[in-house]
């Protein structure tokens, strides 16, 4: 599980190969991650938008940016957590997830960022 933490906001990710749903002989390699959202402040603090750089080995990159989450915008209270679990698509067996939430601070309506640790996605059958 990689970890980080930014403005009192912990971020930690576990990403895995979905050999089921993927077609590598149609270059299509499906990534499943899920990720817990920490609230260490003693503020309550919303997840309004989120921001990801999606990279595969090929040379492929695609941005995805929107509002909140898997169709929500959660609330988190002081020392809460949020989980969601996604996925992506990548052309090739390995690739990278680059990216950040924006938050807002329910105490003063400020917008602050949180950042994701960058994480690897990685077919296992290429590390061999």
């Amino acid at each position: 599980m990689l970890t980080l933490t930014t403005a009192g906001v912990k971020i930690e990710v576990i990403a895995k190969y979905e050999p089921g749903i993927s077609s590598p002989a149609l270059n299509s390699f499906v990534f499943s991650y899920e990720i817990h959202i920490s609230n260490t402040n003693d503020f309550p603090i919303q997840l309004m938008r989120r921001f990801w750089d999606i990279f595969d080995s090929s040379g492929h990159c695609k941005e995805v940016e929107g509002a909140g989450v898997v169709g929500e915008q959660p609330d988190i209270a002081p020392h809460g957590t949020f989980v969601y679990s996604s996925a992506c698509d990548l052309r090739s067996p390995r690739g990278k997830m680059a990216g950040y939430y924006t938050m807002r601070n329910h105490q003063t309506d400020d917008l602050f960022i949180v950042r994701v640790p960058d994480f690897l996605l990685e077919v296992p059958f290429v590390l061999n």
